[in-house]
């Protein structure tokens, strides 16, 4: 074989090497890929309604009429049943508003749609839960006396716990001032909040700004120690503040209504 291949032409014989390296490209333009590709989703109002239901509804004690807009914002994956294929993957490392990641970095391994699902839905359980302890603590409220609950169809995940927590706190105490946390703006954020009130990160800010931008927000609330993600694609005009802990996202939003110094990444 090797012969014969010595007396064909340059030209020929780089065609007939090129075949299987065509070949190879043709298969993996269409086989299934162990990626997900992920892009900006949803923001939802947790101040207002989703799907016609308030999205914070408190019992037990008295609570404000509050303007302004606290969003808390989503990223959309492909699903983990999904078939992503070399183009998927292209057009993803070319675009800005799409992310690709390695599958397993969005969805545990081995689980089915339905097992993943729950999983989400219980972190999301959780987290409301963790958003309640957190913003009662706060305030000082105890928690035997104060009926918070929460509602938000189609979303799952850990990643909306501080704006629940900023929520419940606006609803009950504003700035403690008199006024609103959001100082009538509309603002967005993401990060998982803890009982003691810590906020920790989520992954795929860098798209939950622009779903943020989309959807009118000027401030965006980040995970500290995702300032830099948050920066890659970050719609013109928005503003970013770093946070580590709830207390330090109410001090920033006091600052911000009040013109004082609010920290930046």
């Amino acid at each position: 074989m090797l012969s014969r291949l010595s007396r064909l032409p340059r030209p020929g014989f780089l065609a007939l090497c090129a075949l299987p390296i065509a070949v190879l490209f043709a298969v993996v333009g269409v086989a299934p890929l162990p990626y997900a590709v992920a892009q900006p989703g949803m923001t939802v109002d947790v101040l207002g309604t989703d799907k016609g239901r308030q999205v914070i509804t408190i019992g037990g004690a008295s609570t404000r009429t509050t303007e302004g807009q606290l969003r808390m914002t989503t990223i959309e994956a492909t699903g983990p049943s999904a078939d992503v294929d070399l183009g998927d993957v292209v057009d993803g490392w070319f675009r800005a508003d799409r992310a690709v990641l390695p599958r397993e970095a969005v969805y545990p391994s081995g689980e089915s749609d339905k097992e993943i699902e729950k999983h989400n839905v219980q972190d999301m359980v959780q987290s409301q839960n963790s958003a309640t302890t957190a913003a009662l603590g706060y305030l000082g409220k105890d928690p035997a006396s104060v009926d918070v609950r929460l509602h938000l169809a189609d979303v799952g995940g850990p990643s909306a716990g501080l704006l629940f927590a900023l929520g419940i706190v606006d609803k009950l105490g504003g700035d403690g001032s008199g006024g609103d946390l959001t100082g009538g703006r509309t603002i967005a954020g993401t990060g998982t909040i803890t009982d003691d009130g810590d906020v920790g990160p989520v992954g795929g800010v860098s798209l939950k700004t622009q779903a943020a931008g989309r959807d009118g927000a000027t401030v965006f609330l980040v995970p500290k120690a995702e300032c830099r993600d948050a920066r890659a694609e970050m719609p013109g005009g928005m503003r970013l503040i770093p946070v580590t802990t709830l207390k330090g996202a109410v001090s920033a939003l006091r600052s911000l209504e009040q013109g004082g110094d609010v920290p930046g990444c």
